[in-house]
């Protein structure tokens, strides 16, 4: 209700600024004991964990872990912060960010634009936040893609004893040759030297943090198959199916809809959904799956999980929504 309210001047503003005020808005709400929402659901145990509800937040919203507390008083099951780099970096010039209401999707090209691991480490250690928390890694923009086992490795040692669980993140479009490292001899390469790094951390902190890969929606069907077999390999502990797309596929013509950059919301969802199946029938549940992508309803939530996911997550979906959406996918979901 009170979102309804809201949503037409946050839509009056630019999309990034509205992103901006509402989080701000959001600490503001949660320090005065007001905007939280209680979410009541049977617990969920994937990769280890014991989730208090299946329904999350995607990477992207809160990229520094600067609104830890203040989003967990919406009622997510759990977490997740960044992408976050070794370096903090600017990101892509504005404007990067675009709202498609007819659609109800976004475009972006933020470009990883974060305050560096150092920042998003102390702003973790600040929060009072003891659920669970799942933190996204990924690459500067000036390394070399050549170069790019090193900035997650980086990062992987640095968040180590701060995530319930790590996600690489090689999926972004806006980072310019980061989905190259979904194919071939790149993906070996990095899973098989984070695998070994993670099991060394394991045995150096007596802690065990899975390590969870999230993949593009615009996958062939040979692509999906190798990182499935690579997955296996290397038993990595999860899969968050899908990031953005590049399809403009249910935004041609509109306003923004031929903008630069990923595509979240509505239009990716079947996208995204049929992704998650594929990996599904391929992984025959041997790696705990997370759906991600489209969600706007509950009834979407429980497509995903029809689909395989364990898990979901949401983000854009929420703009147009608002936080309701998160307690409407977990009593569906449950």
């Amino acid at each position: 209700m009170l979102y309804s309210l809201a949503r037409p001047l946050l839509f009056s503003l630019a999309p990034e600024r509205a992103h901006e005020l509402t989080l701000s808005l959001l600490k503001s709400s949660h320090k005065m004991g007001v905007m939280r929402q209680v979410v009541a659901a049977k617990p969920i145990t994937c990769m280890g964990i014991e989730f208090p509800n299946p329904v999350g937040l995607a990477a992207g919203l809160d990229k520094n872990g600067a609104y830890i507390d203040a989003l967990a008083g919406l009622g997510f099951g759990f977490i997740e912060i960044g992408t976050i780099t070794p370096r903090p970096q600017a990101g892509n010039p504005k404007p990067r960010l675009f709202r498609i209401p007819q659609a109800k999707a976004i475009i972006n090209r933020m470009g990883f634009n974060n305050d560096g691991v150092d920042q998003l480490i102390e702003n973790v250690k600040a929060a009072k936040f003891k659920g669970i928390l799942g933190i996204n890694i990924g690459k500067n923009a000036d390394t070399a893609v050549e170069d790019a086992v090193a900035d997650y490795l980086i990062c992987l040692e640095k968040v180590y004893n701060y995530a319930s669980y790590i996600t690489v993140n090689i999926s972004s479009p806006n980072t310019k040759n980061l989905r190259s490292l979904q194919s071939g001899d790149a993906l070996t390469e990095l899973l098989e030297t984070l695998k070994k790094r993670q099991l060394e951390l394991a045995e150096e902190h007596q802690h065990y943090v899975p390590l969870v890969l999230k993949v593009a929606p615009d996958l062939t069907q040979s692509d999906i198959e190798f990182i499935a077999s690579q997955l296996l390999e290397f038993k990595i502990d999860g899969l968050i199916v899908t990031n953005t797309t590049l399809s403009r596929e249910g935004v041609e013509g509109l306003p923004f809809g031929d903008e630069a950059g990923g595509l979240s919301g509505a239009p990716v969802f079947e996208k995204s959904t049929a992704c998650l199946a594929e990996f599904s029938k391929l992984l025959k549940d041997q790696i705990p799956l997370i759906g991600v992508g489209g969600i706007l309803t509950g009834e979407q939530a429980v497509a995903k999980q029809q689909a395989g996911a364990s898990l979901v997550q949401i983000y854009s979906g929420m703009i147009y929504t608002g936080p309701s959406l998160i307690k409407d996918c977990v009593h569906a979901m449950i």
